[in-house]
């Protein structure tokens, strides 16, 4: 039976790692962001007799993989096995050991044998290898990141209370299960009434709605609903759905929190480098640079001003002005995605724009560093500190996929098919710089552009 081993180190005591890997969010902040897997049940947690239930999507086919835990030795060990699911046998060991001076070894065992017998064996074994190298890479460094990024508030005198609008999106979502790994407690703010757990907060923008009395005694408020930018042509009422969701809901957002006996210290509200309309690529923005031309660019300063009501009253409010996130699970990169593993990719319109983007887990990163760092407010760009321009990122994607980019999308297409969302979204770009990230004392986690999209699609350095 195939056994496969993979060992980190990592810089932090072995009961911190261990404690990491009980909290809620860690299954999900190990699951790579190229594989579509949703928790369908969960029952306990890492004890023996937990079990979760996955849905695995490969294509049209969602398949269903039941693992329970069946040993548990705190600080050292927990393992899980299958009970359903696509191997013929899968037990994974979770191997945690001090070494000293506040560093920890953690090390995974799998034994796994394939489907199908000796068919199995000899068409897919290679495969899962490649597979399981892939996704424990991943898993490794994510894991080293995270711990690493609540280690810089590690001081507080205790976990933080914190509610998320847009909480189900690309980024919302996984804001969530970081700052729960992190000991957190996070509310979702959603439109519906939820599972009925208690867990969330309600509220309905369009109705003018709120549950004020459970944001009372937050501590922080993250505020990143609003209506999807891309997808379809700006029709008069997109573009009235997409200004109305932003300057609407954070208007109903601020007022609520003004009116709590005890309103939360922060204010952490989205925004886009859309803020600075299109600008040529010699130009360097920062915070302080003027606001530009165009739809988005109006949007965005609408969306900002309608915060005002808590900074009236003295709540430290952050605009964190994002740039292109990066993840295969959504966003830009999901999108274009599948044309680039087709080799239809390549630069769009003259390939000048400038592209300023940021890797998803520095995103929730910086969100993580202005809650915590009180000498942050107002506009934060939200972007790593090398923006590219278009054709640039291009390239690189085409190299980390190992595909040729040679198949350009003129911009005469891209108004043709999609008007004035594509001329803004495509054709536009910023070289934005996140100064007061840096100023503050954030340090990124990636900086280099292939460096993120190797992580981010599992597709590491050739050795």
């Amino acid at each position: 039976m195939p056994v496969f081993r993979y060992r980190i180190e990592l810089d932090h005591p072995v009961e911190r790692v261990f404690a990491w890997h009980t909290l809620p969010g860690a299954f999900e902040r190990l699951t790579p962001p190229w594989e579509e897997v949703r928790v369908r049940e969960r029952e306990g947690g890492i004890r023996p007799g937990g079990r979760v239930v996955l849905g695995l999507r490969k294509g049209p086919v969602e398949l269903r993989w039941e693992v329970e835990h069946t040993a548990y030795e705190e600080n050292r060990l927990f393992v899980d096995e299958q009970v359903e699911g696509p191997f013929s046998r899968w037990r994974h060991e979770h191997r945690f050991s001090p070494l000293g001076e506040g560093r920890a070894l953690l090390e995974d065992v799998v034994e796994w044998e394939a489907p199908l017998g000796s068919l199995g064996r000899t068409f897919s074994e290679s495969f899962i290898e490649r597979s399981l190298e892939r996704l424990f890479a991943f898993r490794g460094r994510r894991l080293a990141n995270d711990l690493d990024l609540h280690r810089r508030f590690e001081g507080r005198s205790r976990p933080l209370r914190v509610a998320v609008t847009g909480s189900t999106g690309m980024i919302g979502n996984a804001l969530v299960h970081f700052l729960r790994t992190g000991g957190h407690e996070v509310l979702r703010v959603r439109r519906g009434r939820g599972d009925g757990g208690g867990s969330d907060l309600h509220w309905d923008p369009g109705a003018g709605t709120i549950d004020r009395s459970g944001f009372e005694g937050l501590d922080a408020v993250v505020h990143l609903a609003g209506e999807p930018i891309a997808g379809v042509r700006w029709t008069r009422a997109k573009r009235e759905a997409i200004l109305r969701s932003r300057e609407e809901g954070t208007k109903l957002l601020a007022d609520a929190l003004v009116e709590l006996e005890r309103p939360p210290e922060v204010l952490v509200s989205a925004s886009g480098v859309d803020y600075y309309g299109d600008r040529p690529g010699s130009e360097f923005l920062t915070e302080n640079s003027e606001s530009g031309e165009g739809f988005l660019a109006e949007v965005c300063r609408r969306w900002e001003r309608a915060t005002a009501s808590a900074r009236a009253v003295g709540i430290r409010t952050v605009h964190l002005r994002t740039g292109i996130v990066l993840s295969p699970a959504g966003g830009m990169l999901g999108t274009v995605l599948l044309p680039f593993r087709l080799g239809a990719g390549g630069r769009i319109g003259s390939g000048r724009q400038y592209m300023s983007w940021i890797d998803l887990d520095d995103h929730i990163g910086l969100v993580h560093h202005v809650i915590g760092t009180p000498s942050v407010r107002g506009a934060v760009n939200a972007t790593a500190p090398n923006p590219v321009p278009n054709a640039s990122f291009a390239d690189v994607l085409g190299r980390v996929l190992g595909r040729p980019t040679l198949v350009p999308l003129p911009g005469v297409a891209v108004s043709a098919m999609l008007g004035e969302m594509g001329r803004e979204l495509l054709l536009q770009g910023q070289r934005a710089l996140p100064e007061k990230a840096l100023d503050s004392g954030y340090r990124f986690l990636y900086t280099d552009l292939e460096d993120s999209l190797r992580h981010q699609l599992g597709r590491p350095q050739n050795r």
